[in-house]
């Protein structure tokens, strides 16, 4: 396991713990740390400090990292980090993400999460990044994609190929076995996102079903 390996995941700081995005993004961090990898979040409430959570309940070796934002509210580091650090500008805080980061889950947020969304996907539109999956998680993405694709694709403003990077995943399990199987193909072979057309069929396929189901299966890990 690349020790080095980190994911960055990104959500609102406005959901409160017993919400179902709020487990479910505790699950997959929960997942993702049991399989060694270090979870990068804002360091804040909410989704943020779900994912936190999660990586310290695995009780692994994986580091629990949050960058902090210093706003005048929302935004207290929660207590489950292991390392910390706190920024006064956004776009500081943007670039260390992004520096850090070798997969990023963007989980259900507002402004914010958009912001990093789009940042994100900025930088491997213009190839500053090349191996990092972007994976958008909850079905709040779906109308976002349909906007994306019928009127701004439409009207050329951006191409298909501007997409190769975007994973949509409605299952936590799903999301953990992504990453570790996008993990294992970098470790194996220079280009791994070359495999991503595949796995984004893979999930295409299940989505024509009642639910996506479980896709661990389908991946060789």
């Amino acid at each position: 396991m690349d020790l080095h390996y980190r994911v960055a995941i990104f959500g609102s700081a406005r959901i409160h713990e017993g919400d179902q995005d709020y487990k479910d993004v505790f699950d997959i961090a929960k997942g993702l740390a049991e399989s060694g990898f270090d979870i990068v979040t804002g360091g804040g409430p909410g989704l943020m400090k779900a994912a936190n959570a999660g990586t310290k309940s695995a009780h692994s070796t994986s580091r629990s990292i949050g960058l902090n934002i210093r706003l005048p509210r929302e935004q207290d580091p929660n207590d489950f980090l292991d390392i910390k650090e706190e920024f006064s500008l956004f776009s500081n805080r943007l670039d260390t993400f992004m520096a850090l980061s070798d997969a990023v889950v963007v989980a259900p947020g507002g402004i914010g999460t958009l912001l990093e969304l789009f940042y994100a996907w900025q930088l491997v539109q213009v190839e500053h990044i090349c191996e990092t999956p972007i994976i958008l998680y909850g079905d709040i993405w779906t109308n976002l994609l349909v906007w994306l694709e019928n009127e701004v694709m439409e009207r050329k403003l951006f191409n298909k190929s501007d997409m190769h990077m975007i994973f949509h995943v409605r299952e936590p399990l799903n999301v953990v076995a992504l990453i570790k199987q996008i993990h294992a193909d970098r470790l194996q072979v220079e280009h791994a996102c070359k495999n991503f057309s595949k796995y984004r069929n893979l999930l295409e396929e299940a989505k024509d079903g009642e639910h996506e189901g479980n896709l661990k299966n389908l991946f060789k890990v």
